[in-house]
């Protein structure tokens, strides 16, 4: 296979390149074919085996990668087609450039592991530079490859080693793969039934244990597009008090973000049938609310007559979404925020809180986007007895990017071992247990709620504990001794 790689024009290999990064591609939601990410990460030690020098190597990385976030990505032309006859021409540019950023990554892993000279160098570089892109620029560690197995038995050791340490052990396996093709007397029948566990199998945990509160997630199902349409939104905020009132009393209901379609203060009769309707439940919604000057994407909590008890603010805010990063150059060109409504975007809260719920515990808010970032959601001064995601995906279209959203709300219950309850505006809402599990849930584009037991916590994973300072640590120690092994190495030739 190598020396046939080889024999191809550049042309072809380049191709192929992109055609393994889309491969790879399909092992995330919706498509769900977590063998093809070992698939993928195979191949790519055996393209990188072939070639010459740290430009040839980063060339080859930068398109696997094009490939791969091309496909994974491709739902962020969705919030563009909310208002097609303004900003449908920017979808394909947003794909393009955005493919093209995240792949920058992986051809600098490609080429660090060029630089450092063996092959199995990009099993330390390729986590490292992963780790790098749930960090730089604010972070977006959307589509990372331990991603792919949050339904199965190797999604687990999120809980132990968090997202890369787990991406850790894929190159690992990945490499041993690759072994196995160029050697074969290393045993491709064990590490191919290694990989079939590794990425079929589903989790072997026990079931959660359930505690005797009942959590509403309310699902109103308001497109993006008529949100704020002063004709259709009393119609969802309706639905919204309807669904809250139904049925037998839970013990906390959930709206989800941005649910009112109203500035906090223009709402405040709201408030109080909102209250009523929780008849005696504490009610936890989204909406926007202005303080002085600036504008915040919040929760508050509501008791039973209106009082508003507790307000969390966003403070993990999406560049060009909510806020312009460099915003007085980049408003010299008339970009704008997607959610900019009032000329200066949504405005940072004070950072991540724990809210009292009183008999059900403390839960930590995680508003829309929070929840993709491991390293936040374990940031809190003191452990919670559960999550809450209150998200509007309305804007990530019909497909995609609200399964993949989902998947790292289940990452997130894996990595803290705690349960999750997420409401979404179209979907999907769920509740997630401390294993990654889906108890209950409300498909895509449907309009109702669902009452569910909120799952027990387990006990501190290790991942809660030591976060991800301990696997950069030992991604870069090794990496510095293998560049130290080459300068020995180059000053003694």
């Amino acid at each position: 296979m190598i020396q046939w790689f080889k024999a191809l024009s550049l042309w072809a290999q380049s191709i192929l390149a992109v055609s393994i990064g889309m491969l790879g591609a399909l092992s995330q939601a919706p498509l769900g074919l977590a063998p093809l990410i070992m698939v993928m990460m195979a191949l790519v030690f055996l393209i990188l085996s072939t070639t010459r020098g740290v430009r040839n190597a980063a060339h080859f990385g930068f398109l696997i990668g094009f490939g791969y976030f091309l496909i994974t990505l491709h739902w962020i032309t969705s919030p563009f087609q909310v208002d097609a006859e303004q900003h449908a021409w920017m979808a394909p540019f947003a794909l393009f450039f955005m493919a093209s950023g995240m792949a920058l990554f992986w051809s600098l892993a490609f080429g660090a592991a060029r630089f450092l000279g063996p092959v199995w160098a990009l099993v330390v570089t390729w986590p490292l530079v992963e780790l790098l892109r749930a960090y730089v620029f604010t972070g977006f560690p959307w589509g990372t490859p331990p991603q792919a197995l949050v339904n199965v038995v190797s999604g687990q050791g999120l809980a132990w080693v968090g997202p890369h340490g787990v991406m850790l052990g894929m190159c690992l396996l990945a490499f041993l793969i690759f072994k196995s093709i160029a050697y074969p007397k290393i045993g491709q029948l064990s590490v191919g039934v290694a990989v079939l566990v590794f990425t079929l199998l589903p989790p072997l945990s026990k079931d959660a244990e359930l505690t005797e509160h009942t959590v509403r997630l309310v699902q109103p199902n308001a497109a993006q597009k008529d949100k704020y349409d002063p004709e259709k939104a009393p119609v969802f905020v309706n639905r919204l008090l309807s669904f809250t009132r139904a049925g037998d009393v839970p013990d906390l209901v959930l709206w989800p973000e941005t649910a009112v379609p109203y500035l906090a203060h223009n709402a405040p009769g709201l408030w109080e049938t909102a209250g009523e309707a929780g008849r005696g439940a504490p009610v936890a919604l989204g909406i926007l609310r202005a303080e002085e000057n600036a504008l915040f994407n919040s929760m508050i909590v509501l008791n039973e007559a209106g009082q508003i008890t507790h307000t969390y603010d966003k403070h993990h805010l999406v560049p060009f979404g909510e806020y312009i990063p460099l915003r007085p150059i980049l408003s010299a060109f008339g970009l704008r925020a997607m959610a900019d409504m009032f000329g200066d975007g949504i405005s940072r809260g004070q950072g991540a809180q724990v809210v009292d719920f009183g008999p059900l515990g403390k839960a930590l808010p995680l508003i829309c986007y929070e929840a993709v970032f491991a390293h936040d959601v374990g940031s809190t001064p003191e452990r919670p007895n559960f999550l809450i995601q209150l998200t509007n995906d309305a804007w990530f279209g019909n497909f995609a990017g609200p399964m993949q959203h989902l998947a790292q709300a289940q990452m997130r219950a894996i990595e803290q071992g705690l349960p999750m309850a997420r409401a979404a505006n179209t979907g999907i809402s769920a509740m997630i247990d401390p294993y990654g599990r889906i108890l209950q849930s409300l498909g895509l584009n449907e309009a109702g709620f669902v009452d569910a037991k909120l799952p027990k916590s387990l006990s501190p994973t290790l991942y809660s504990r030591i976060g991800d300072p301990p696997i950069a640590f030992l991604l870069l120690l090794v990496a510095l001794l293998t560049l130290v092994l080459k300068m020995t190495r180059w000053r003694s030739n």
